[in-house]
């Protein structure tokens, strides 16, 4: 893999570059780019890590796997690149932060302002073979991004994660819930969405912020057009 870990993750991750496991998963992704297209790029891979500093992570967003239609996926979980039509899952998100806080429907996906403000927009496997959803679950990048989370729990400083839907519940055991807070509800696929809305996620998470006593996050998301 081209990617690199960036530099703020490598004193709580740097080992896990090392371990058996994930040389047996840069082979594999490297086997499967030179079979045919996956996404995000190779230099896209840890670019939510890249966005987010570990000593920023003020809120982690955790979902499953990179969106793997062509020019979607760019390495933050459920985020797309400007110009590529926003997912149902984020048109979701988007519906219940306008009921909720009143904030307009942008017109991109491109969340890169919330990975800025230290929102970790996580990923569970961080690479997909196009056009096959969870094709790279369960080779390994799950050891990976489990040691990503238990990093963030492990610092000093509190953060607020935030679990949507079965999946993202299981990583429940890895958060120490006596220092942090966890905002758990129904993820904002059309499969589930009826129980997300309503659920009011973004005051939970800004209020769980400030209690924390750090600077909460502006939820808004600037148009690109014109």
């Amino acid at each position: 893999m081209n990617g690199k870990l960036p530099d703020s993750w490598q004193t709580a991750l740097g080992e896990e570059l090392d371990q058996p496991y994930f040389k047996e998963l840069t082979e594999f992704v490297e086997e499967e780019r030179a079979a045919g297209p996956v996404y995000p790029p190779s230099d896209e891979v840890f670019a939510a890590l890249e966005a987010t500093p570990f000593e920023d992570v003020k809120v982690l967003i955790l979902g499953q796997d990179p969106y793997h239609g062509e020019g979607q996926g760019h390495g933050l979980c459920f985020s797309v690149r400007p110009g590529v039509r926003v997912p149902p899952s984020l048109r979701n998100i988007y519906k219940e932060m306008k009921e909720e806080l009143g904030h307009p429907v942008p017109d991109n996906g491109y969340l890169l302002p919330w990975a800025r403000q230290g929102v970790l927009l996580l990923n569970a496997v961080l690479t997909v073979r196009a056009g096959e959803p969870n094709s790279h679950k369960g080779k390994g990048w799950e050891k990976f991004t489990d040691a990503v989370i238990r990093a963030v729990s492990d610092r000093p400083d509190p953060a607020v994660f935030v679990l949507w839907g079965a999946y993202a519940r299981k990583k429940l055991p890895l958060i120490d819930t006596d220092r942090h807070v966890v905002v758990q509800g129904a993820h904002p696929s059309p499969l589930s969405a009826k129980k997300f809305f309503g659920s009011r996620p973004f005051t939970q998470i800004n209020e769980a912020v400030a209690a924390q006593g750090h600077t909460a996050i502006d939820w808004r998301v600037p148009d690109l057009a014109g």
